[in-house]
């Protein structure tokens, strides 16, 4: 302001532009800080190795930190967040003890050119986090079942991210076309997503601390059954560790697996499980049909919908032609029309698989336990709107794997930051014991 005339003011303008440090910058701080004190940056350093040209002075640790940072940032692509990073690049790497910032180019080749032993020795190193931190057993939640046993709910499933590809043109005088995605997708179902190709992710869940332990992906449908037996493995690591039994592991699962092939497998694992089934055919079974004839055990009506089940418990009934057995719930309701389910003459018939003991859970006990489910479907969304794990890091396999496995892990870390500043009690289910 000018003292010869206090009534105007001189301002003095720059054209630089001055970047504004980004909103994510304060909690990728946080977790660097957590990762030091907790001496994991130091084990992936130690046990994730990888050896290759071109990549100058950089190391594995500093490709790590830069997709652990993109997990947190949000942003929609590796590009708009380097663009976002790059005038904080020595502040940001400086978190984490290192100076460089890899360049989006060398990130890029760096993924392209991971081997599966890599993959597996991070997945390893992920896995011996989410186990070491499991804290005293009521902190993990539980379930009680009728007779008092604590049981530990999965959650498996499959999530498939579809991929657009843009018409090309052909003919004999142009090369094939080369997709970028064709390393990462195949053709498969889609459900309800648009696209001409896809990519099956399949994720663990602990059900009550809604912490992930298992990711893997393929091409197209990718191999369930496969991904599957890991999963169970993953689940009778985490009952060890925390002092129970593979037995008392309930898993959950929908129709994909909902066949005697499967059940065959849980019962090699050693794992309880509830799933639907998909072998209609089981409904001729003599036994099934005589059930069917008399009263329903009990009635089930679902609280938000008002469908109400009449429940037939058939007991333990062959699942393959083996002879391989598993309980069978049949749940049936009127409607001309469903979209799961088999119809006939107005009425719809669905099919439970389990192996959870009828003293400690009636038949509404299985079918409430299962359709209790739906709050996998809540952390699927929650994910894909705070990290969006399937955003599409690199055009090969095993650099989207690493990708996905690093954001889990933030997942795992927000979760348990958040328990740390809000403590919260972890939701245990009992249900009533039987009248007499």
């Amino acid at each position: 302001m000018s003292t010869d005339n206090p009534s105007s003011v001189s301002i003095q303008a720059e054209a630089l532009p001055i970047a504004s440090v980004p909103a994510w910058f304060g909690e990728v701080a946080l977790l660097a800080h957590t990762l030091t004190r907790l001496g994991l940056l130091a084990e992936i350093c130690e046990r994730v190795r990888f050896a290759r040209k071109r990549f100058g002075t950089f190391e594995v640790i500093d490709f790590v930190v830069m997709l652990i940072g993109y997990a947190v940032s949000g942003e929609p692509t590796l590009k708009a967040y380097y663009e976002r990073l790059q005038p904080f690049a020595p502040a940001f790497m400086g978190l984490f003890g290192r100076s460089g910032l890899p360049h989006r180019a060398t990130l890029s080749r760096f993924l392209a050119a991971l081997d599966e032993p890599f993959v597996e020795a991070l997945r390893k190193v992920f896995l011996h986090d989410a186990l070491a931190r499991l804290g005293p057993e009521a902190d993990v939640g539980g379930l009680w079942d009728r007779l008092g046993t604590r049981w530990i709910v999965f959650d498996l499933d499959a999530t498939r991210q579809a991929a657009r590809q843009r018409a090309l043109p052909q003919g004999p005088d142009l090369p094939p076309p080369q997709r970028r995605l064709s390393a990462v997708c195949a053709p498969g179902y889609m459900g309800r997503k648009r696209g001409e190709v896809v990519r099956t992710r399949t994720t663990l869940l602990q059900a009550h601390t809604h912490q992930w332990l298992f990711t893997c992906g393929a091409a197209g449908n990718g191999d369930y059954r496969g991904e599957l037996l890991r999963g169970l493995s993953v689940i009778a690591a985490y009952q060890t560790a925390l002092g129970l039994l593979p037995a008392q592991a309930i898993v959950r699962l929908d129709g994909l697996y909902g066949n005697g092939t499967i059940v065959v497998d849980l019962i090699a694992a050693g794992i309880c499980f509830v799933m639907r089934g998909k072998d209609y055919a089981l409904l001729d079974l003599t036994q099934v049909q005589q059930r069917l004839t008399l009263p329903a055990d009990e009635q089930f009506t679902h609280p938000e919908s008002g469908i109400c089940r009449d429940l037939f418990d058939c007991g333990q009934i062959p699942v393959t032609a083996q002879g391989h057995r598993a309980r069978l719930i049949v749940a049936t309701h009127q409607a001309a029309t469903s979209p799961i389910g088999v119809v006939c003459d107005g009425v719809v018939y669905e099919l439970f698989f389990t192996a959870l003991p009828a003293l400690g859970f009636t038949a509404a006990d299985v079918v409430m336990l299962y359709l209790h489910r739906g709050s996998f479907e809540t952390v699927l969304a929650d994910e894909d709107r705070e990290q969006d794990s399937d955003r599409w890091s690199s055009y090969t396999a095993y650099g989207q794997e690493v990708w996905q496995i690093l954001s889990q892990w933030v997942w795992n870390l927000r979760q348990e930051l958040s328990q740390q500043w809000q403590p919260t009690s972890m939701r245990l289910t009992e249900f009533s014991p039987p009248s007499n």
